[in-house]
Formats: C-alpha cells, sequence, structure tokens
C-alpha cells in the first residue's frame, strides 16, 4: 500500500501499489482540472496534458516519465508529471494545479 498525501487539498489517499495518480484523484474527488479542461480532457490518453501536477515529495516513488509526459512537458520544470501517466510505487506527495 501506498499513500498519496494532496498537499492543497489537505487529504490523503491510500491506495494499492501500481495505482494510476489521475484514477485515484478523481476517485477521492480530488480536482485535477481548471475551468474548460474540466469537461474537455482526454480522458487520460496523455493527449491533452491537462492534469498536470507537482511532486513535490518521493518523486522517486512513481513510475519513470512516458515519452507523452516528456513532450507535453519539456518546458515545465522534473517535478511536474500527468497525472494520467503516471504510476504509484510508494508514499508521494502532490500539489494540483500547479
Amino acid at each position: 500500500m501506498a499513500t498519496i498525501r494532496f498537499v492543497n487539498e489537505n487529504r490523503e489517499v491510500v491506495v494499492a501499489e501500481g495505482s494510476n495518480l489521475r484514477l485515484k484523484a478523481l476517485e477521492n474527488q480530488i480536482d485535477l482540472y481548471k475551468m474548460v479542461a474540466k469537461l474537455l480532457n482526454c480522458g487520460g490518453n496523455g493527449q491533452c496534458g491537462t492534469c498536470v501536477v507537482e511532486i513535490v515529495e518521493g518523486a522517486e516513488n512513481l513510475s519513470p516519465r512516458t515519452e507523452a509526459e516528456n513532450r507535453k512537458l519539456r518546458r515545465k520544470p522534473e517535478t511536474y508529471r500527468l497525472a494520467c501517466q503516471t504510476k504509484v510505487l510508494g508514499d508521494v506527495g502532490v500539489r494540483t494545479k500547479p
């Protein structure tokens, strides 16, 4: 088991290791999307880049960046990830809507 700590929301969610960060956030009513992106997102396919989160601790406990992330986040800090492409492998701290 792993714990995702959502910093802005002051919430912790316990998940199975290997869980998808986006799915677990949405299942627990953690809002990942800004304004129009709530309706116009790709549904977790790594195509739109609207589910960006910042990893504030535990980056080593996540799956490596995917090619989709490398394309969408090439001008962003290394601490930014696409939640839809990220698997949680251990405890992590996440800031939504950076």
